[in-house]
């Protein structure tokens, strides 16, 4: 088993465009994400006795974001959370208020508090952080440049190993009654004393609606007194209290369902078995999309349109970049469904057809997260990874630490998410008379600027597989890479067979689709044996399991010329692409030759 396997659930539960909602007395478990994410177009949203046991994911950035909202009026009480990241976390430029009452994380492996840039009216009451910190913060570059995190925002009567609580320009955030070890320069009062009253919203609310509050206030009872000098009676009293644990938070949130049953009785309210489910016809393709007299044809309609590109690298899940991203297909950004986070191929498919859009150029991200977009070449200190993620096609192992502080790749094991998104988008390319241009590769990775190969998962360092290319990396000047030969060398034992499997996967991947074509690899300048290698391959596919892929040869002039010439292999070829030559005015051609080991732009 893998202890940090992500091919799971990632949110339970996620809150958008709602408000006047809850969340009762809810147990999550093993999920890589979110238990509950409030988004920033929720806003009147109740979550209480709730708890989050066994996360299961990386540890690092956009995991076990436990109880998170970017809301406001948002009250979470009495959850509990544990081995989470950012437990109990408020967002980016989250409006206010928004209260955590009572609730405990144990043993996170980062900070809760504020996480992103300036929340305002932001409460912890009775909150105890087991073993990590509770943070208004200035995180600086951190968190993709969060900054300032926390305005006009207020710890109550919290205890955490650490307790940062900072004045920003403008603002002021105060700390009353706190027990931890101390940093910041905001407000501090009374801290390592207990304080009256015990809970600063249930004050707040009592003096709003008055008496009346008292039969929904629901606070783990302390039941038992602290002074130094008790009498004789009362020092034999608590004694005798002392043989036993004091009671926790996760017992009394478990008998949330005594104190405050849900009733399930549906009265006037058809349930969903008595509505019933329409049935969903499976989607069929709108014909067969091939090569017909020369022509790639949709049956006897010649395709013709736009193609598009995806973002390979760069890019914010922020709102103020979205404006700015592109359609994707394997982008990931967790609960956040749209164009430049996680998006929906429907309507990317449907957005397509409208614009007369008739391909999508896709290869596999340049590298998996966004802080490597500074093109630094460092090993990553943890894996506060930032977002959107451009995923990769291979799973990670769960052992070791790659460069990036996440798990190191399996790359004899696949990323399902990656591969599922792009079979999805080539079913509903199929029904739409679409194309999906697969590029197997990206040579991007391996010449060039040296960070480009840096979290590639073919380099040693990322993966357990023992590919047995040379670390310490062989930067030139130190700075720049040339690892195409050696990529490209099939007589390596192992790097053969994980190509051959892996050229398999991108077939095995779209068996049943004809709108996918076959492109060796973007930006390609490879040498001719490689292309004969991926060639032999589909072949060998092909005549094994009786389909037939699309194939595009998308090389140099001289190893088109050479494959073309050899006809054993020029029968597995469909398509012609010529990117990487074209004739000149004068009557020669441009056409840089492959395997020099520069990339198109070089």
């Amino acid at each position: 088993t893998n202890a940090k396997d992500e091919d799971h659930r990632w949110m339970g539960i996620t809150i958008e465009n709602a408000e006047d909602a809850w969340v009762r007395q809810v147990n999550f478990k093993h999920f890589a994400g979110s238990a509950v994410y409030v988004q920033a177009t929720a806003k009147r949203i109740t979550v209480e006795d709730c708890k989050s046991l066994e996360p299961v994911s990386e540890i690092g950035g956009e995991r076990r974001y436990t109880f998170y909202t970017k809301g406001q009026q948002t009250l979470f009480q009495r959850l509990y959370s544990e081995f989470g990241y950012h437990d109990f976390a408020v967002g980016y430029t989250a409006a206010g208020p928004n209260a955590f009452v009572q609730c405990q994380a144990y043993l996170p492996y980062s900070f809760s508090g504020t996480i992103d840039s300036w929340a305002s009216g932001v409460l912890f009451d009775i909150v105890n952080i087991d073993g990590q910190a509770l943070s208004f913060a200035n995180r600086g570059q951190d968190g993709q440049g969060a900054g300032w995190t926390a305005a006009n925002s207020v710890f109550w009567q919290c205890t955490a190993a650490m307790v940062n609580s900072f004045q920003p320009p403008t603002a002021q955030n105060w700390a009353f009654g706190t027990w931890a070890q101390f940093s910041g320069n905001g407000y501090w009062d009374q801290s390592n004393e207990h304080i009256s009253p015990r809970s600063l919203y249930y004050a707040q609310l009592k003096e709003r609606l008055g008496e009346k509050v008292a039969e929904r206030t629901f606070l783990l009872p302390v039941e038992s007194e602290a002074s130094s000098s008790p009498s004789v009676e009362t020092a034999k009293e608590l004694t005798s209290l002392a043989v036993n644990a004091a009671p926790t938070l996760t017992s009394y949130i478990d008998a949330a369902a005594q104190r405050q049953p849900i009733s399930t009785e549906a009265r006037n309210v058809k349930s969903i078995d008595q509505h019933g489910l329409k049935a969903i016809t499976p989607a069929k393709a709108s014909s067969a999309t091939g090569i017909n007299n020369g022509w790639l044809a949709n049956g006897n309609s010649v395709l013709t349109g736009d193609k598009q590109d995806i973002q390979w690298w760069s890019g914010s899940a922020r709102p103020y970049w979205l404006a700015k991203a592109k359609a994707h297909i394997t982008r990931y950004v967790p609960g956040e469904i749209g164009t430049g986070l996680t998006d929906d191929l429907t309507q990317v498919t449907d957005s397509m057809v409208k614009q007369n859009v008739l391909a999508m150029d896709h290869n596999y991200g340049l590298w998996y997260e966004r802080r490597r977009d500074d093109h630094q070449r460092i090993r990553r200190m943890d894996g506060e990874v930032w977002p959107p993620f451009y995923e990769q096609p291979f799973a990670r192992s769960g052992q070791g630490t790659a460069w990036d502080g996440l798990s190191k790749y399996d790359l004899t094991k696949y990323n399902k998410f990656y591969w599922s998104r792009l079979k999805q988008f080539a079913d509903l390319a199929d029904e739409k008379g679409l194309i999906l241009l697969h590029q197997n590769y990206f040579q991007h990775n391996i010449l060039e600027a040296g960070a480009h190969y840096a979290d590639f998962p073919w380099r040693p360092a990322n993966n357990i597989n023992n590919t047995g290319f040379p670390e310490p990396v062989p930067y030139a000047g130190d700075k720049r890479i040339f690892m195409a030969e050696q990529f490209y060398d099939i007589t390596h034992p192992v790097r053969k067979e994980l190509h051959r499997a892996y050229i398999r996967q991108c077939l095995d991947n779209f068996k049943d689709n004809r709108s996918v074509i076959q492109l060796i690899s973007a930006e390609f300048t490879g040498p001719l044996h490689f292309v004969e290698f991926w060639i032999d391959v589909i072949a060998e596919w092909e005549k094994e399991t009786g389909k037939n892929a699309l194939v595009a040869l998308s090389t140099t002039k001289d190893v088109q010329d050479a494959i073309l010439a050899d006809k054993k292999r020029a029968a597995a070829v469909d398509i012609i692409d010529i990117r990487y030559w074209h004739p000149k005015d004068n009557g020669e051609y441009y056409e840089p030759k492959g395997g020099q080991n520069l990339a198109p732009r070089q």
